[in-house]
């Protein structure tokens, strides 16, 4: 068995590899966000405290993310990716050593840098890699791959919790990003020179980007659905805790959003040819939107799982389609910038919107920030069917 694991691995190429690295990595920052949230309720933290812990997940990588990109384009993906599982080990392993609400904003502020060097180079690597049809395919095995990361990791983190306790489930977690740094060091993953930006006297500007129609109303889509990804991770431990489910139903819960993403990704393919981009992204808001008026009624764990598959479907189909359209459309050398772009619009949402859905939540209950958002999907549904 384990003669034929080695053959594997070193058969993968580069992408693939970059894929199963990431997909370790992001399963143990996805059971990190719930980790964060369930164990700084069982501080007594309140929902704003909550929403603060989590938004410092993003709040250096929103400062940095387009930096980060232009590094990339110009230094390749190898030492940031290192870099990053780096940070995320240290993370881990100072909750795991200083288990107290404090040490919480650190280990937030490490594990969300680290995740998006990281996550910006894997983007880049399935961008560059290949023509259009290897780009499309390699955008949609990463969505996929991330998508069982997604589930893989808040169940088996639900489950830890209430078996081992909160502690040692930080150490398990580490148990992912240490094998991505370990598999980092082991082998080499680099990408085609000619892929690189070329140097030039001109310093790359922001604007030349926000000029391209095509680019423009793609992040602006993604400054739309991401809040709404957003508020589905951060509001459930909360809303769980709240109803009386324990660790592992929470975790369910979440398992089930992720298992969603992963089904309608493996048929983006068919609904792209079918339904058409800009009507999926439509379609995503719109159902999305549904979802979210009725969640915070129910309180039963069999409709909130359904509920959550709802969702995940209707939002999981974006994110491939949107990638790959940044990844064809960004002008040449400058992919790695384009994604850091919208990484940027994505942290920006990940540090603003835990602070306000924490602080409307302590003051108001969860109901009307479940409410706020179905609206605000529902609007900008009905606004994108015109662009």
């Amino acid at each position: 068995m384990g003669v034929a694991i080695r053959k594997v691995w070193w058969r993968l190429d580069n992408f693939h590899l970059a894929l199963l690295l990431a997909m370790s990595l992001h399963a143990g920052f996805a059971g990190l966000r719930v980790t964060l949230s369930l164990f700084a309720l069982s501080l007594q933290a309140s929902p704003f405290t909550v929403g603060l812990i989590l938004s410092l997940l993003a709040l250096l990588p929103t400062l940095f993310s387009v930096p980060t990109g232009r590094a990339v384009d110009r230094l390749g993906v190898r030492l940031p990716q290192r870099v990053g599982a780096g940070s995320v080990l240290l993370g881990l392993a100072l909750a795991f050593l200083v288990p107290r609400l404090e040490m919480l904003y650190v280990v937030s502020c490490l594990v969300g840098s680290g995740f998006m060097l990281v996550h910006i180079a894997v983007n880049h690597i399935a961008g560059v890699l290949g023509g259009p049809r290897s780009r499309a395919r390699n955008f949609s095995l990463l969505a996929l791959g991330f998508s069982t990361s997604g589930f893989v990791g808040p169940m088996i983190a639900g489950a830890a919790i209430d078996r081992v306790g909160h502690r040692r489930t930080f150490l398990m977690l580490g148990g992912f990003a240490l094998l991505t740094l370990v598999g980092l060091f082991v082998r080499r993953i680099e990408i085609p020179r000619h892929y690189r930006a070329e140097s030039t006297d001109r310093k790359p500007r922001l604007s030349d980007l926000l000029k391209n129609r095509t680019l423009r109303y793609v992040f602006l889509a993604s400054g739309v659905l991401s809040p709404a990804w957003d508020l589905f991770t951060f509001v459930v431990p909360i809303h769980g805790s709240q109803i009386g489910l324990s660790a592992t139903e929470i975790g369910l819960i979440l398992g089930f959003f992720g298992a969603a993403i992963f089904a309608v990704r493996l048929a983006v393919p068919l609904l792209l040819h079918r339904v058409g981009e800009w009507r999926m992204l439509t379609l995503a808001m719109l159902s999305a939107g549904a979802t979210y008026f009725v969640f915070p009624l129910i309180h039963g764990l069999p409709p909130l799982l359904a509920l959550s598959f709802i969702l995940g479907f209707g939002l999981g189909g974006a994110q491939p389609m949107i990638m790959s359209l940044l990844a064809g459309k960004a002008p040449a050398g400058r992919v790695a910038e384009a994604i850091g772009v919208r990484s940027l619009i994505i942290n920006m949402s990940q540090t603003g919107m835990p602070l306000l859905f924490g602080g409307l939540g302590g003051a108001l209950g969860m109901t009307p920030v479940f409410w706020a958002m179905g609206a605000c999907l529902i609007v900008s549904g009905f606004v994108a069917r015109r662009w």
